[in-house]
């Protein structure tokens, strides 16, 4: 992992992914940010993501996709889904897949900061 966390964050809704990226980047994080999956999966900078936070609905590749696709190409960094759908429905599907967190939205602060600190073993120091 690099010294400073990259998180990129995988949302088809421009100010959600932006709200997130600021709400990271205030607690020291390094952050990208991608419109779809397959703007994170052509990225150069793939090799250098400690950890994905992705919508679970996009269009085109969803956020279950987005993970398959990762474990098929050998990243195994934590991923966080998130969805703005009833939870239960994705449980199973998250768990499956992986994942670090499902979160629902809208979502507090201190909630995604808990599932950062979890999933890339920080000793809860982003809050």
């Amino acid at each position: 992992m690099n010294a400073t966390p990259v998180i990129a964050i995988v949302d088809d809704d421009p100010a959600v992914r932006h709200a997130i990226g600021r709400l990271l980047r205030a607690f020291g994080l390094a952050v990208e940010l991608y419109a779809g999956a397959a703007e994170l999966l052509a990225s150069p900078s793939l090799d250098g993501i400690d950890c994905v936070i992705a919508d679970v609905r996009m269009p085109g590749m969803n956020g279950f996709a987005l993970s398959d696709a990762l474990r098929a190409r050998g990243r195994r960094m934590p991923v966080i889904f998130m969805t703005a759908f009833d939870r239960q429905g994705y449980v199973q599907r998250a768990q499956a897949a992986g994942a670090a967190c499902l979160i629902g939205k809208p979502f507090e602060d201190t909630e995604i900061l808990r599932c950062l600190e979890q999933a890339l073993g920080l000793p809860g120091g982003t809050r």
